[in-house]
């Protein structure tokens, strides 16, 4: 199915290679969820600096069932956007890594961690940091880190302290999601 594409050109001159470049790339993004509503590209080239050329912007936005993706809103301070096939490539490129995260959420390939509620003791501190561990009363060290303790907390607590914490798994091991004290 053809992806429906506008394009819109703002203080940049259209050309014809540009749009038939934007309309094969949103032509590939119909691989990845085949149930585009519509696709509206637009590029402009917004700032001109004394030091550099002009910085180009793409901007896709994509309108899928239950969602809207944007890519390209920030714009650049990339040198290479100094072409406009760059910044071009470049937002397709992020647009497609968000469409595919949003078909995976929808088919529910997207993996939601509850987290395992647990009793403890803080175990330790490291020295001059703002995270320490917990030891649960399975025996499990969990990583937690300041914003992780309620209340502002962090500063109150003493290896020792009971706590109540949810523990979820982290790049590196469990790690702590909320971290209550006893008592408090």
């Amino acid at each position: 199915m053809a992806v429906p594409v506008r394009i819109t050109f703002n203080g940049v001159d259209s050309s014809e290679a540009m749009e038939a470049r934007i309309r094969e790339k949103a032509e590939r993004l119909a691989r990845f969820a085949g149930s585009i509503l519509d696709c509206h590209v637009t590029v402009e080239a917004p700032h001109r600096h004394h030091h550099q050329g002009k910085l180009y912007r793409v901007l896709v936005e994509i309108d899928v069932p239950r969602g809207r993706i944007v890519a390209g809103e920030n714009g650049s301070q990339d040198h290479a956007h100094e072409d406009p096939y760059v910044a071009l490539r470049d937002a397709f490129a992020a647009a497609t890594r968000q469409l595919e995260d949003h078909v995976r959420k929808l088919d529910g390939a997207v993996k939601h961690h509850e987290p395992v509620l647990a009793h403890g003791r803080v175990a330790r501190f490291i020295a001059g940091e703002d995270y320490g561990f917990i030891e649960t009363e399975a025996g499990e060290e969990v990583y937690f880190h300041r914003n992780a303790v309620a209340k502002h907390g962090f500063d109150r607590l003493k290896v020792g302290d009971a706590v109540h914490v949810a523990v979820t798994e982290g790049e590196k091991g469990p790690q702590a999601s909320a971290v209550h004290p006893v008592g408090a």
